[in-house]
């Protein structure tokens, strides 16, 4: 037993009665039910604003009619580099991480293809876009000295808590677009996504006798995901007026196919081991709505909202994916995105800049914590595992006629409550949750929560092609 502390909680069941909860719960929504954003320089200095703007291939992230804006092929390369620093405190003490990915963040490509007909329709358009984004995220929490574990043999006192994950996400978009009059456009897209993950969930004590260090993995811990998932996406953008365009997009759900391995420990029939398995996940329908403003070849700006009008859902096999589902019922809230962008146009020089706001996808959770101080609290969050999150971003390009060269920078901000620590023995391998090391186990019915803040700074460079 913890002194003072550790023994638990008052949370819904839904929540926490499953091995990896939070790991899984901030998975679903964080990984999952997200769509890579990484597009052009010119895209992303403009916060991914381009719903009733289109001309690209980044439009098969928005939008799919906007392929049918292009009047010329067109071909660009995007190079990421994706800061991300975090910031855990709990305690009074902070610990920061910080770690830089370089990587092939977008490939696009339209074709266009005029057609000589008497017909309205003036081209139908084919393009292709691969976007891909990091998952490294590290947050180590600090411990206390005044939160201790009686062990059988010996009493150590809480050193800390790491979360960690690898990984990358990524979506490819094939599409086609037409354009009726040069008033009316629409489009259609598939998109096909690909995850990997690898994740650790380790806890430290320190000895009381000899100060030495023992660590403990999560029940399940570390482990592998490696998913594939599928989505459609329709679009229309139509011209109010020379000046003025509005736009819709609907993107259906994406069906996954999780397939996770993960080792175990303490198992009855089983004792140390490996496993594996899979599961089948919808994540939300999501619509989109913009509106354009084309002052003229030189000024334009877009507004684009994005509501998600579903809510996650597993196909349930076991009473885990029961239990997630019930979860996502009772706590998840209808994801909404807005993205402003804008574009100025000097001669051969483009000036872009955007802004973008995503909402708290829970509503507030109430948990039974241990405090710094070993006292034990019930405390509500509006903020626990995931918070809204704000994008500010800027550009500069140069156009060559037939060759451009882009770059943007993006600063990305949020700030959440990191729960951690909570484990339970029980025996049953379907809702063990304790920590593990080589000889002892460590269980708790409490969590510790740290208040994490979470900073990006994402820096892109684009060489691009027009024929």
């Amino acid at each position: 037993m913890l002194k003072k502390s550790l023994v638990l909680m008052s949370v819904s069941a839904a929540f926490y009665a499953q091995a990896q909860d939070v790991s899984i719960l901030r998975n679903t929504v964080d990984v999952y039910s997200s769509t890579p954003m990484v597009g052009s320089s010119k895209f992303n200095a403009m916060a991914g604003a381009n719903g009733a703007l289109g001309g690209d291939a980044n439009s098969l992230l928005t939008n799919p009619a906007g392929l049918g804006v292009a009047i010329s092929g067109e071909v660009s390369g995007t190079v990421s580099i994706a800061g991300n620093k975090n910031k855990s405190s709990w305690g009074g003490t902070s610990i920061d991480y910080s770690k830089t990915n370089t990587d092939l963040g977008n490939i696009g490509g339209v074709i266009a293809f005029p057609l000589m007909s008497e017909s309205g329709w003036k081209f139908i358009n084919i393009g292709i876009n691969y976007s891909n984004q990091s998952l490294d995220n590290y947050v180590e929490s600090p411990g206390s000295n005044n939160v201790i574990k009686d062990f059988t043999d010996k009493s150590a006192s809480f050193a800390g808590h790491a979360y960690n994950r690898y990984g990358n996400l990524s979506k490819t978009s094939f599409g086609v677009g037409a354009n009726y009059n040069h008033n009316l456009y629409v489009g259609a897209g598939f998109n096909f996504f690909n995850t990997s993950i690898d994740q650790y969930d380790t806890a430290a004590f320190q000895s009381l006798d000899n100060g030495s260090m023992e660590y403990f993995d999560r029940q399940n811990t570390p482990m592998s995901e490696r998913s594939s998932g599928f989505s459609a996406s329709l679009g229309v953008i139509g011209k109010l007026s020379p000046n003025f365009r509005i736009g819709g997009a609907i993107e259906t759900p994406t069906f996954w196919r999780i397939d996770r391995s993960y080792n175990f420990y303490n198992d009855p029939d089983y004792g140390d081991g490996s496993g594996a398995e899979s599961r089948d996940l919808t994540t939300p329908l999501k619509a989109t709505v913009s509106a354009a403003f084309v002052a003229s070849k030189n000024f334009s700006l877009n507004v684009d909202y994005t509501l998600g009008l579903t809510r996650p859902k597993y196909k349930v096999v076991t009473g885990a994916e029961s239990e997630l589902n019930s979860f996502f019922k009772d706590n998840y809230k209808n994801l909404s995105e807005v993205r402003i962008g804008a574009e100025y146009r000097i001669q051969q020089f483009r000036l872009r800049g955007g802004y973008s706001y995503t909402s708290n996808p829970f509503d507030a959770l109430t948990i039974s914590q241990v405090n710094p101080d070993a006292s034990t609290s019930d405390q509500s969050y509006s903020d626990m595992m995931l918070n809204n999150r704000n994008l500010a971003s800027f550009g500069l390009g140069y156009d060559f006629k037939s060759f451009y060269i882009d770059a943007s920078y993006q600063y990305i901000t949020s700030t959440y409550s990191n729960p951690f620590l909570r484990g339970i023995e029980t025996g049953n391998p379907s809702t063990d949750t304790a920590y593990y090391s080589d000889t002892r186990i460590m269980s708790s019915d409490y969590f510790a929560v740290s208040e994490v803040k979470n900073n990006r700074n994402n820096f892109f460079i684009t060489l691009g092609w027009k024929f």
